[in-house]
């Protein structure tokens, strides 16, 4: 017997399982300061519930060979990282990880890289696309460009994936 859709309201229904998301973040914490002490680096480790998913950020000292160039090593810690969390508990996990502050840093360019992309296309009526982005960096640009009003979609081939932006309909 297949089961009924679920409608608006059961959906709101269903809370976010913070007990469960702040194990992930103690999984990932502990996984992240063993990193830190192996390669011997200094940080401290701060945890948060953000939405629906875990936030471990690790502040203090210079990080930057943690962030990479583009912010590549802090990708692939952060798959690590989950992996970790996903070989604890048994499931997938969407928890976020932020080294020295980058990630909010590049929320706000990418923000910015949105709202011009949003400008150009509504002043010349023609589709924009953009370089290839991570999945993080690119829904920050579709957040931006919905907040503007107008439509986005990714498109192509990871690692080269991209947004378009669209005009007004």
């Amino acid at each position: 017997m297949a089961e009924a859709p679920q409608t608006e309201g059961e959906a709101a229904d269903e809370a976010v399982d913070i007990e469960a998301l702040e194990r992930e973040g103690d999984i990932a914490a502990d996984y992240i300061e063993g990193l830190l002490d192996i390669a011997d680096f200094d940080g401290d480790i701060d945890m948060d519930v953000e939405g629906d998913r875990a936030l471990v950020s690790v502040v203090g000292a210079t990080l930057d060979e943690l962030i990479g160039e583009n912010g590549e090593v802090l990708e692939a810690l952060q798959e690590l990282t989950r992996l970790a969390v996903h070989r604890t508990t048994g499931n997938r996990s969407r928890l976020m990880l932020d080294i020295g502050g980058y990630r909010d840093s590049r929320r706000q360019a990418l923000s910015r890289l949105g709202a011009d992309a949003v400008a150009e296309v509504k002043k010349t009526g023609e589709v924009k696309p953009l370089a290839p982005m991570t999945p993080f960096e690119r829904k920050v640009v579709h957040d931006a460009v919905a907040a503007a009003g107008l439509r986005s979609e990714s498109e192509g081939e990871e690692p080269n994936r991209y947004v378009v932006v669209y005009p007004a309909e």
